[in-house]
């Protein structure tokens, strides 16, 4: 079974509050999420995007007088509602306001992904995998959600996040 956290990122004012419409809005970017990927606009993380806000989470750990930023990047904003007539299959959906965007993308920057590894990566080393491998893989999430909030930070975007099972 694949599942993905889409990220994607839209101005502020192309956004309308209602979870039906961010559904379909999402759906279509999801399948359009190559050429979206390639632009830069959309960030996706298969199965383990709880890891990763587990990696981000070792901030607080290594500046415990820090802002919260490390909670942004995977599960920040709030969640959109359904509404009681919404269809269940719906996914969980959320927003982070360009501000927020824009403090994930200065946590992403300032903090280095080495010493979140040192803090993180061995709970995150699965039983019988390669740690290296690992810490690759994590490695490659880290730099695309750093690549993918500066650029929607200096567009002054917000994200939408959706869940794909």
């Amino acid at each position: 079974m694949s599942i993905h956290m889409h990220l994607r990122a839209v101005a502020e004012s192309e956004i309308r509050d209602d979870h039906t419409w961010l559904a379909a809005f999402m759906w279509k970017a999801w399948e359009n999420h190559p050429d979206e990927y390639a632009a830069g606009i959309a960030q996706s993380i298969d199965k383990v995007w709880g890891s990763v806000h587990d990696l981000c989470a070792a901030a607080d750990v290594l500046d415990a007088d820090a802002d919260d930023s490390w909670a942004l990047p995977v599960y920040g904003g709030r969640s959109v509602a359904c509404s009681a007539d919404a269809d269940p299959s719906n996914p969980p959906l959320g927003i982070l306001e360009p501000p927020g965007v824009s403090q994930a993308a200065g946590f992403l920057a300032r903090v280095p992904f080495d010493e979140l590894w040192d803090v993180a990566g061995a709970k995150l080393v699965w039983a019988g995998w390669d740690e290296e491998e690992v810490r690759q893989e994590f490695l490659g999430h880290h730099r695309g959600l750093q690549g993918f909030y500066g650029r929607a930070a200096a567009a002054g975007h917000a994200v939408v996040r959706a869940v794909w099972a």
